[in-house]
């Protein structure tokens, strides 16, 4: 027996469903640099493969809302404008999240490549980056599930700061490695997480965006 065809909300709650794994991803990734705990990086690294099957397990159920045979309007399949604009936005939202979840997974290999001993003082912002970049995501994500506009465009407002702390974090390891060549392999770490972090924010801005699309039809640049 075939299996039903996903209604707009079991759509949407998946993707929300998504988000909340990859916050926690980027969460303890962050842990486990700020802690140099090698296993718990270990966790995060090989958990990356069950976030890529949840992307290909909503490509299936979209795939599935398109083929499904149009019923009528209380029927909650999946068809019309409005229903194919909110598949293609749920195609869109799970690969920006599965990409935002490879950067969890980069961060938590460079946690294991700095590894344990003392951190140079700039780690101590990484946190804070990966908080507001943590935050984004989730407020996107929840968004898109409640397809709320203007909680989209509140959210991705918060990824500005996120770049601010991004050319922060990277003068201040540039100086870093400038004055002391002994913290120049930790400082190129450091450098990684950040950018990772950096394009989660962005990643996260485009999930904002999908909503908006979603509801409105335009697509739309927040924050260009």
């Amino acid at each position: 027996m075939a299996a039903p065809s996903p209604s707009p909300v079991d759509l949407r709650a998946a993707v929300h469903r998504m988000g909340l794994s990859v916050e926690n991803a980027v969460r303890e990734a962050v842990a486990a640099l700020e802690t140099g705990d090698g296993d718990r990086a270990r966790a995060i690294v090989e958990a990356d493969a069950a976030i890529d099957r949840t992307e290909q397990e909503i490509e299936l159920a979209c795939v599935r809302a398109l083929t499904a045979r149009p019923a009528g309007p209380a029927s909650g399949q999946v068809h019309a404008e409005a229903g194919v604009r909110l598949v293609a936005a749920v195609l869109k939202t799970a690969t920006d999240l599965e990409r935002a979840a490879d950067h969890a997974a980069g961060i938590a290999k460079s946690a294991l490549r700095i590894g344990g001993g003392p951190r140079i003082r700039p780690v101590a912002d990484i946190p804070r980056m990966a908080e507001l970049a943590a935050r984004t995501l989730s407020d996107a994500t929840a968004a898109f599930a409640a397809q709320d506009v203007q909680a989209a465009r509140l959210a991705a407002q918060r990824d500005d700061a996120v770049d601010a702390l991004y050319d922060q974090i990277f003068r201040e390891l540039i100086t870093y490695m400038l004055d002391d060549r002994t913290a120049v392999r930790q400082a190129t770490h450091l450098l990684f997480v950040a950018s990772h972090l950096e394009r989660i924010g962005d990643y996260a801005t485009n999930v904002a965006e999908w909503t908006v699309f979603v509801a409105t039809g335009e697509r739309v640049e927040l924050n260009a």
